[in-house]
């Protein structure tokens, strides 16, 4: 099963019983897996024993729980280095602490009372867009073992390659013949599974600029 096939999991974590109840009987309706929480405690508690083997899932939290809020569970969860969106339940009062939650990094909030099908369709937006994420997380992880792969004149070419030399400047930088240069270029760019020097630089752009959002989480 694929990540784009794989089911996706919906964390309700709310102290009020009627509400973990009614939103469980919403999504169950809709054939996503349903799990409900009574404290931020017992979610970070399973969350922990997840911890770098993360399943698709989306969180539901509310903003006032005891004794842990919903804002701490979210910072908790964050440390755990959890990828799951989070998408905050608030009442009127507490709309101020969402909106600043999701300039932190939440998904997104929803003001109480709301209507079923709004809080599905937020939901149905942060599983595509986790899907997404996954799916690219993966093509960049396989980008990774690819160029751990590459032989040591391989990545002298990839160098030479990536500050946009031709095959006749790598050859005489490198001090071999153009078509060893060939051969080099042409092994690398199918362990790597691009077509060309374009497609490489583009990839290896992203591949960077994944490490460097990885540093700031």
């Amino acid at each position: 099963m694929t990540e784009l096939q794989a089911p996706v999991d919906i964390h309700v974590v709310d102290d009020d019983v009627d509400v973990r109840d009614g939103l469980a009987w919403l999504f169950d309706s809709r054939g996503w897996p349903v799990r409900t929480w009574s404290s931020g405690a017992d979610l970070l508690e399973a969350a922990a024993r997840l911890r770098d083997a993360w399943r698709l899932a989306v969180v539901l939290l509310d903003v006032r729980m005891e004794p842990l809020s919903g804002l701490v569970t979210f910072e908790r969860l964050k440390a755990l280095g959890c990828p799951w969106p989070v998408l905050f339940l608030t009442g009127h009062g507490d709309v101020g602490t969402a909106v600043q939650a999701v300039k932190d990094g939440a998904w997104d909030f929803l003001e109480k009372p709301f209507q079923d099908n709004e809080l599905v369709d937020r939901v149905e937006r942060a599983i595509a867009a986790l899907r997404a994420r996954s799916t690219a997380q993966q093509e960049l992880e396989r980008l990774r073992q690819a160029l751990a792969s590459l032989s040591p004149r391989e990545h002298e070419v990839l160098d030479e390659l990536l500050q946009g030399h031709y095959n006749k400047t790598i050859a005489e930088h490198l001090g071999i013949a153009q078509r060893t240069v060939e051969f080099h270029r042409a092994n690398l760019l199918a362990k790597l599974g691009v077509e060309s020097t374009i497609e490489l630089a583009h990839q290896m752009g992203r591949l960077a600029q994944f490490g460097k959002q990885a540093q700031k989480e």
